[in-house]
């Protein structure tokens, strides 16, 4: 094992995959500044900067696809998908059904999300539950670096679009490239769990729909992804000293979503909070609230989420978004 960063992680698979298969490339804006090194071992040809149109280079992905290629595109924040939209709504995701399976679209769709560190609401949103939503895609959203070099992997071998989503507040470069700036003043409250840590020598692929235990408990049930999963921690540790022990689940892919071992935890403790930095309404809470209900489990229940659109102002943004004192405040109004 070695220790590398959440960043450093996804580029070593990236490069890894690239050596292994020739149909691996990347392109979006601006890559050949942002993934130098693996522009310098694989060349121009593999790494492919586009103009600024996310509409017209998803579209060319796809095509790409259907030839044979597998694309990772990189389309720097999700909130830009909003431009592309109709190439993964209308087209990618249902490339395979309209064909009666003769066509599929194997396409990574690679996007920094999430905020916390004073970028506004047009540049810090998740999207996730939005992704989800639509039939035919997947979604991940990983927590630490080893899970993001095994679901990244996993992801560009998947034979349909993926979307391969990176917290800012995990990949320290995202906050220099975008977030930091001259704002020396900006206080980021980065995971140091998620930022770094071990990885194997050789990546291997985790399967898309398997979530992590993170910890075990007996009391409630704490469901997150991405950032969240550690906000989640950090608020367990504190609970512990009201002996409320709480049993964390990284999803680590919203769809597919590992519904039986989120049904097993929840018929254990009874209780369940969802710890979402998407938009509480139609979401990833509501969803998993429905499933629940619909395998006729017993529960409490709570949800802790991103409510409204969110501010540039950090004081503001930081009661925005879910963090640690919410988390400990729903998990004690539930439990009691």
């Amino acid at each position: 094992m070695k220790k590398l960063s959440f960043a450093e992680a996804v580029e070593s698979c990236l490069m890894q995959k690239m050596a292994e298969d020739h149909s691996v490339f990347i392109m979006g804006e601006d890559v050949q500044m942002m993934r130098l090194n693996i522009l310098a071992r694989f060349g121009k040809n593999r790494v492919i900067n586009t103009p600024i149109s996310e509409a017209a280079f998803t579209g060319a992905a796809i095509a790409a696809a259907m030839s044979g290629l597998r694309p990772v595109v990189e389309v720097m924040l999700v909130d830009f998908i909003g431009v592309a939209a109709d190439s993964f709504l209308n087209n990618a995701s249902k490339l395979f059904d309209f064909s009666g399976g003769k066509w599929n679209a194997p396409v990574v769709y690679r996007c920094a999300c999430g905020g916390g560190y004073g970028d506004g609401g047009q540049h810090e949103q998740s999207l996730w539950g939005w992704l989800a939503h639509i039939p035919g895609i997947s979604v991940v959203v990983p927590s630490n670096p080893i899970d993001a070099g095994g679901l990244l992997y996993a992801a560009i071998e998947h034979d349909h679009p993926v979307f391969f989503l990176e917290h800012k507040l995990l990949a320290q470069n995202w906050l220099e490239y975008m977030g930091i700036g001259g704002r020396s003043t900006v206080q980021f409250d980065v995971p140091e769990d998620g930022a770094w840590g071990e990885v194997p020598k050789k990546w291997t692929p985790i399967p898309l729909g398997k979530l992590n235990v993170v910890r075990e408990g007996k009391d409630i049930t704490l469901i997150s992804v991405g950032v969240g999963v550690h906000r989640c921690v950090e608020a367990a540790s504190k609970l512990e000293e009201v002996s409320i022990s709480a049993e964390i689940l990284d999803l680590r892919s919203i769809s597919p979503l590992d519904i039986e071992n989120i049904l097993q935890s929840v018929r254990k403790t009874g209780a369940v909070i969802i710890v979402d930095e998407d938009y509480k309404e139609f979401g990833l809470s509501g969803e998993i609230a429905a499933i629940l209900a619909e395998n006729q489990i017993e529960f409490k229940y709570g949800r802790v989420c991103t409510e409204k659109t969110i501010p540039f102002n950090r004081e503001s943004e930081d009661e925005t978004l879910p963090n640690v004192a919410r988390i400990i405040h729903m998990v004690k109004k539930v439990v009691s």
